[in-house]
């Protein structure tokens, strides 16, 4: 399943804000961030980041609805467009993807590499543009990211 890169990404978002807001529908966005990405980089070096990229990307596709939507919004960071899905399903999937990433590590000469993600979700009815849910997302994501940073 390819990777949609940040402007197909918002595009889509776009067609689907614009359903949602049509028929009714709840769809939700989904932001992660791979949490120590610097720190593969320095240690590994950039293949095994890009590496890691590559392994995260591959989870998040194999593990979605065919109607949903994987990106890379840049950097380390990927979103997913869940059509059809509440706040409480949206989190639900969101948690069980960061728990399946953490689960499955990748193995980088000879070592066996963990990741982890800090993720937030936002659910839209169509009154946002594309450019707002992402944001609502990314906000709910660092929210996390902190919250994980506090324990």
């Amino acid at each position: 399943m390819p990777i949609a890169n940040r402007r197909a990404f918002v595009r889509e978002m776009s067609r689907m804000i614009a359903y949602a807001e049509r028929y009714g529908a709840q769809t939700s966005v989904l932001y992660f961030d791979i949490n120590g990405f610097k720190e593969i980089n320095d240690t590994h070096g950039h293949a095994a980041g890009d590496e890691a990229l590559q392994h995260v990307a591959t989870l998040l596709a194999e593990n979605i609805r065919e109607s949903d939507i994987v990106g890379r919004l840049g950097g380390d960071e990927f979103g997913v467009i869940l059509a059809q899905a509440g706040s409480e399903s949206a989190h639900e999937k969101a948690s069980s993807l960061s728990a399946l990433i953490e689960n499955t590590p990748f193995a980088w000469e000879g070592h066996s590499l963990s990741l982890s993600v800090s993720y937030g979700a936002y659910s839209f009815s169509g009154s946002e543009d594309a450019g707002e849910a992402l944001q609502r997302a990314d906000q709910a994501m660092y929210a996390q990211k902190q919250g994980r940073a506090a324990e």
